[in-house]
C-alpha cells in the first residue's frame, strides 16, 4: 500500500513545488518592481481570481471522484462520460466569467479596501490575465480526470510545464522587456495555453482507446449531467466558503495597511507552502479513496487511510523544522523592502504552528473527495468559515491583526475535528462490512 500510495503521490508532490515557487517568483518580481504597493495590487489582483476560480474548484474535486469511482468499477464508459460534462462545464463558465468582467471588478473595489496604487495595478494584472480563463478552468477538468484515472503523470507534466513557463515567461515579460505587472499576467496567459495543449497531446497519447466512447451531445443531457450538478453543487459551495477565508484574510489584513498586507501576503504563501507536498499525498488519497469505493474494497480503503496519514504526519513534521531553520530567510529572498521584513517578524511562529494543526483536514479533504462525499465536505466548510470570522471579530479588538492568523488556525482544527468525527460513515461507511 505505501508503494501505491507513493506511486501516485511523489508525481503531484513534484509539480506541487513549483506552484507555491512560481507564485513566490511572481511576488519576488512585484518587491522589485517598486514599493509595497506593487506586492499588493499581486495580492489584490490574485486574490480577484482566486474568488472566480476557487469557485470552480468541482470541476477538478468532483471530476476526480467520479473518475476513481468509474475506475474501480472498470465503467471507462462512464469515465468519459465525466470528461466531458467537466470540460462542456469549464468552458460554458470561461465564457461567463469573461462576459461579466467589467461588472465583477467594479463590485469587488466596492467592497475591497485598499490604497489607489494598489488598485491601479491590481486592475492593470486582472484585465490580462481573465484571457487565460477558458484554459485554466479546462485544465481544472483535465487533472481531476487524469488523478482520478490513478495517472498523476500527465498533470505532473503538465503542471511543471505551466509553472515554469510562468516563471520564464513573467522573468522576460515583467523585468527583461520592463512590462511591469502587465508582464507578470501576460506570462501566466502564455502559460496556461500551453498547458492546455499539453494536456490534449497526453490525453491522446495515453487515452486514445477510450475517444470511442466520446458523445458530446448525449453527455451533455440535462438528465445525464444531474448527479454532476448535484455533487459539484455542493463543492461550489465548499469552495465558496473556502473563498471566503482566504480572501478574507488578504482583503481584511488590506485594512492595517499597504506594509502590513504585504507582510500577510508573504505569510500566507509561507503557510500553505507545505501544504503543497501534503496535497501530493491528498491527491493519492483521492484517486485509492474512490477506486477501493468502485471497487467495494474496504480492507484495502482501510489500509490506504492509515498510510495516508502516516505520511501525511511526516510531512508535516519536517515542515515544521524547515520553518524553524528558514522561516526569516525566506521572507528576504521574497523581498528587499526593510520595512515589510522587519513587519514581518511577530507573525513567524505562525509557520510552526500552522502545519501540525492543518495536515489532519487537508489529508481529510482528499479522503472525502474520492468518496464523494459532497454534502459532509459542504457542512464542515460552512462551519470552518463561520470559526474563521466569529474567532477574527471577537478578537481583533484584543489582539489586532494577530486576530486573522488566530482565526485562521481555528478554522483548521474546526476542519480537522469535523471531519474525523464524520469519517466513519462518510467514507468508510460507503462500503458495507461484508463486501
Amino acid at each position: 500500500m505505501n508503494r501505491k500510495i507513493l506511486r501516485l503521490a511523489t508525481p503531484s508532490i513534484l509539480a506541487n513545488i513549483t506552484v507555491p515557487l512560481v507564485g513566490m517568483v511572481d511576488l519576488a518580481i512585484a518587491g522589485r518592481l517598486g514599493d509595497a504597493a506593487s506586492i499588493g495590487g499581486i495580492a489584490i489582483g490574485t486574490m480577484l481570481f482566486d474568488l472566480l476560480y476557487w469557485n470552480m474548484g468541482f470541476l477538478r474535486v468532483g471530476t476526480g471522484g467520479y473518475a476513481a469511482q468509474a475506475y474501480g468499477r472498470r465503467d471507462f464508459r462512464d469515465s468519459i462520460k465525466v470528461l466531458v460534462q467537466a470540460v462542456g462545464t469549464a468552458l460554458a463558465a470561461a465564457l461567463a466569467i469573461m462576459a461579466i468582467q467589467y461588472v465583477y471588478i467594479t463590485a469587488a473595489f466596492s467592497i475591497v479596501e485598499c490604497s489607489p496604487d494598489v488598485e491601479r495595478m491590481a486592475r492593470e494584472y486582472f484585465f490580462i490575465r481573465i484571457w487565460a480563463a477558458p484554459a485554466t478552468l479546462s485544465l481544472f477538468a483535465f487533472k481531476g480526470w487524469f488523478i482520478g484515472m490513478q495517472n498523476t503523470i500527465s498533470p505532473m507534466v503538465t503542471d511543471i510545464l505551466i509553472n515554469v513557463l510562468n516563471l520564464l515567461l513573467s522573468l522576460l515579460f515583467a523585468i527583461t522587456l520592463g512590462m511591469g505587472i502587465s508582464g507578470i499576467a501576460l506570462g501566466t496567459v502564455a502559460a496556461q495555453y500551453a498547458g492546455l495543449f499539453t494536456a490534449l497531446i497526453l490525453l491522446t497519447v495515453y487515452y486514445r482507446k477510450l475517444f470511442h466512447y466520446i458523445n458530446v451531445k448525449a453527455s451533455l443531457k440535462l438528465k445525464e449531467m444531474k448527479n454532476f450538478f448535484i455533487l459539484n453543487g455542493n463543492l461550489f459551495i465548499r469552495s465558496t466558503s473556502l473563498l471566503l477565508i482566504y480572501s478574507g484574510f488578504t482583503s481584511l489584513s488590506a485594512r492595517y495597511g499597504d506594509e502590513l498586507l504585504a507582510v500577510s501576503t508573504i505569510m500566507m504563501k509561507l503557510m500553505l507552502l507545505y501544504s503543497y507536498l501534503v496535497d501530493g499525498f491528498a491527491y493519492a488519497g483521492e484517486a485509492l479513496t474512490g477506486r477501493y469505493i468502485g471497487a467495494r474494497d474496504l480492507p484495502s480503503l482501510k489500509k490506504a487511510i492509515k498510510g495516508l496519514f502516516f505520511w501525511t504526519f511526516i510531512v508535516a513534521a519536517l515542515s515544521t523544522l524547515a520553518y524553524v531553520a528558514a522561516g526569516e530567510p525566506i521572507i528576504r529572498l521574497l523581498t528587499n523592502n526593510s520595512e515589510v521584513i522587519a513587519a514581518s517578524a511577530p507573525f513567524l511562529p505562525w509557520l510552526l504552528i500552522i502545519p501540525l494543526i492543518s495536515c489532519i483536514a487537508f489529508m481529510w479533504d482528499g479522503i472525502y473527495i474520492g468518496a464523494t462525499a459532497a454534502s459532509a465536505i459542504r457542512n464542515v466548510m460552512i462551519a470552518s468559515a463561520i470559526a474563521f470570522f466569529a474567532t477574527f471579530y471577537i478578537t481583533e479588538s484584543i489582539i489586532g491583526i494577530q486576530a486573522l492568523y488566530l482565526a485562521y488556525a481555528m478554522h483548521l482544527i474546526v476542519r480537522s475535528v469535523l471531519m474525523t468525527i464524520f469519517a466513519k460513515k462518510e467514507v468508510t461507511g460507503k462500503i458495507p462490512a461484508t463486501s
